[in-house]
């Protein structure tokens, strides 16, 4: 058999070049190595999103064309959504009544979150058990590794933590330690030089049009220190480099000869990337734009996700029901 995967993003607004390049393009990789279970988290995204869930439906069925169009297989993998298995509340409950909350108020990434995102009020029950029921979702499953990148390591660990806790305060060897599968992380920055997040408004997202994205590189943050076109410029300074790294990695050293000898201006050089970038996107554009004229076909893929999933998820907690005396 092969071993087993699970990974996931919440449906907070449009996936953007962090995640292709962060994490797609490895679950494309990995779907022929492992059995795979792409969770649409529409629980977590309610943690932070509660105030105004309205928009998390329209988000889930964009999510999966957006998965589908960069080239995750439902034949191959198990896509669905994690309010659809129930068995992940059970087993966040479950796990609830003994994880400290110690564990859980000195996560880096709670408190990240907290310094960070203002415009909502987090200091809730739910926002702080956020790696409780993460930690439900990757044991529901047994899953053998996680993708992630290293600011994720920190979940990775907590869920070893609540696995090993949960076997000895019952007796039982239900849960093993999960491994990390660190992925390739692109250095790409939001628009404005900060973290690209859907929070921060500064992404490209896949399915933004050709004039969109043409648009929004023409606002990215360049060097600081270069304001007229004669100045010559900093290429380590400046962040569309990094984008053309990405994208053009065998035009880096023309790029940096334009830059550093003032052969070119910032804003030529932004009107170049925003075109490099949407004929790059163009695929999965259209790919996802022919998905999403059929969203019964996307209910279709979820619903039968959800039953693969279903499967193991009761399996698992009839384990667990059974070592903690519930049956």
């Amino acid at each position: 058999m092969k071993n087993r995967i699970l990974s996931g993003m919440r449906p907070t607004g449009p996936l953007h070049l962090g995640h292709l390049f962060g994490a797609l393009k490895s679950w494309v990789k990995l779907q022929d190595q492992y059995d795979c279970f792409f969770m649409i988290a529409d629980w977590h995204a309610m943690m932070s999103e509660y105030e105004d869930p309205s928009r998390l439906s329209r988000f889930t069925i964009e999510c999966a064309a957006d998965w589908i169009a960069c080239g995750i297989d439902p034949e191959k993998n198990a896509i669905f959504m994690q309010s659809h298995v129930k068995e992940h509340l059970e087993l966040y409950m479950v796990f609830s009544n003994f994880v400290p909350l110690g564990w859980l108020e000195r996560c880096p990434t709670y408190k990240e979150q907290l310094r960070e995102i203002t415009t909502r009020e987090l200091h809730t029950y739910a926002f702080l058990g956020y790696p409780v029921l993460q930690a439900a979702d990757i044991l529901l499953y047994k899953a053998n590794v996680v993708p992630v990148g290293q600011d994720q390591l920190p979940h990775i660990e907590l869920t070893n933590d609540i696995a090993s806790k949960f076997n000895n305060l019952y007796s039982g060897s239900i849960f093993h330690d999960i491994k990390p599968y660190f992925t390739k992380e692109a250095k790409l920055l939001g628009l404005d030089g900060r973290k690209m997040s859907k929070s921060y408004d500064n992404f490209i997202a896949l399915g933004d049009s050709e004039a969109t994205i043409k648009k929004k590189c023409m606002t990215m943050f360049t060097d600081p220190e270069r304001i007229k076109l004669s100045d010559k410029g900093h290429p380590d300074k400046c962040n569309l480099r990094s984008y053309y790294n990405i994208f053009t990695p065998e035009r880096a050293s023309e790029v940096d000869e334009y830059c550093t000898k003032a052969l070119l201006g910032c804003t030529e050089c932004k009107k170049k990337l925003g075109g490099i970038i949407s004929d790059y996107l163009s695929d999965i554009r259209h790919k996802r734009e022919a998905l999403l004229k059929d969203e019964d076909k996307i209910h279709a893929i979820l619903e039968k996700g959800a039953v693969k999933a279903k499967k193991v998820a009761s399996e698992t907690m009839a384990e667990v029901k059974k070592a903690i005396g519930m049956f």
